[in-house]
């Protein structure tokens, strides 16, 4: 049985039975036949139905808000800009996968010869419940439009937002089968990959959960695009607007309540600027108010489960025992729900959890540098490689420092890191492989396909 607990109550909200076997193996027969007709439609089809798709979106935008944020306890507001970020990306290849799709003509000694890009069959994505709806989406969108089919396996806590997004794309005129949801543990995905009608897997998530799918993948040989973990340093040099710098780097830390792979984790500061930097930041964040997730007036809501806060607390207390310093929150509160407030710890070094490791959470590392130099080598100290930002006034040293010495697969200068339809999305090393979004993201589940005539 699989079960949706709201973590702002820690309350049962639904149960639903797992798919058993015969139903997993029919959603992926009928899916594989579905493929057959969708992959004949042309862009012009799959387009307006993802229009159509776009428009339930706003249409049911209250709706799906509510319930993201009463699964996995994002504040309401986010919920909101995550219903129409989904929209979004559903209008934007609607417009442009048609164009990113294109055959691409190479000049050789033959009559012709060009390059065509074919969807490749059934694809099945593996998502997470920090971003219930926008993760799924954000996956669909590209695959759908290049005239593939989908099944999804979503995180078992949102399973109310798993099933509302197949009603999605069944409202909006997809043919059944086109987009499918199933129901079942992480520890039979291995059922549906090693079916011969899997062509490829997509998943974001955590570092061994990649390493698990991406390990059944190859003994199946199904390609993988993973999206997982990251450490994301913002370097903040000695010559940066300390105002811009430290609002945007809590506002990275604190977005979904700490719970994103590209959220700031790691604040690195050039020593000249450090104390005043942990003032600053210190005082922001203590001013930040948790609580329901349903009130707009609070700016975090709780963890998305009991346990994931705990293990997030035992790596603040780890990390305090190794010599960081606790300079703001660090406890556990007397609430029902899975609370963590904002947290912050300075002089965090190599070798304790808050540097190392992930913290999914409101918790931020504070890093104190040398110089411009030690900063950059303390980003690069880390086995992710998600997103990294910089903070300087002088525009050219940013631009070339986010170019050629973070090493990350999104780098930005005086801002947060966030994902964008137009631009490409994931990371390098531990945080995954393949890319999401933007023209990349929809060649990533097609056949590269040359066609040559004598």
């Amino acid at each position: 049985m699989i079960q949706s607990i709201n973590p702002t109550t820690n309350e049962l909200i639904s149960s639903y039975e797992e798919f058993d076997k015969n139903r997993i193996q029919s959603v992926i027969e009928n899916s594989y036949i579905q493929f057959d007709y969708w992959s004949n439609t042309n862009f012009k089809t799959r387009a307006e139905l993802l229009k159509k798709a776009a428009s339930i979106l706003r249409t049911e935008r209250k709706k799906l808000a509510e319930l993201m944020t009463l699964e996995m306890g994002k504040p309401i507001i986010q919920s909101f800009a995550e219903v129409d970020k989904c929209a979004w990306v559903c209008d934007y290849y609607a417009e442009n996968g048609e164009k990113f799709l294109s055959d691409e003509i190479v000049e050789t000694d033959f009559s012709k010869s060009y390059v065509s890009f074919q969807p490749l069959g059934v694809i099945l994505a593996i998502m997470p419940w920090n971003f219930p709806l926008w993760q799924v989406f954000r996956f669909a969108a590209p695959t759908l439009m290049a005239g593939n089919t989908c099944i999804l396996k979503h995180a078992s806590n949102v399973t109310g937002c798993a099933l509302a997004i197949e009603e999605i794309f069944l409202q909006a005129g997809f043919p059944k089968y086109t987009f499918n949801t199933v129901i079942l543990s992480a520890s039979r995905v291995e059922e549906i990959i090693s079916h011969p009608a899997i062509q490829a897997v997509s998943l974001t998530g955590s570092v061994p959960a990649g390493s698990s799918v991406a390990s059944l993948a190859g003994k199946y040989l199904k390609k993988t695009l993973l999206e997982l973990g990251g450490s994301d340093p913002y370097v903040v040099l000695k010559d940066a607007d300390l105002d811009l710098a430290v609002e945007t780097c809590v506002t990275s830390r604190l977005i979904n309540a700490g719970q994103s792979c590209i959220a700031a984790k790691r604040f690195i500061v050039e020593k000249p600027i450090y104390d005043d930097f942990v003032e600053k930041y210190s005082e922001l964040m203590s001013s930040k108010k948790m609580g329901d997730p349903f009130d707009e007036k609070n700016d975090i809501g709780p963890q998305a489960a009991i346990k994931l806060r705990d293990e997030l607390h035992q790596q603040v207390v780890n990390s305090i025992s190794k010599g960081a310093e606790l300079k703001v929150g660090g406890f556990i509160p007397e609430l029902n729900g899975a609370f963590y407030p904002p947290t912050v710890l300075i002089d965090v070094r190599p070798g304790m959890p808050a540097f190392d490791e992930e913290l999914f959470g409101p918790v931020a590392a504070i890093i104190k540098a040398e110089d411009e130099n030690e900063a950059i080598k303390l980003a690069n100290k880390s086995i992710f490689g998600l997103g990294a930002a910089i903070f300087t006034n002088d525009i050219e040293k940013g631009e070339s420092i986010a170019k050629t010495k973070l090493r990350a697969g999104s780098c930005f200068v005086n801002a947060f890191v966030r994902s964008d339809p137009r631009l490409p999305f994931g990371g390098i090393q531990q945080s995954g492989y393949g890319r999401e979004l933007s023209i990349f993201g929809i060649r990533e589940f097609v056949n590269i396909k040359t066609v040559v005539i004598k």
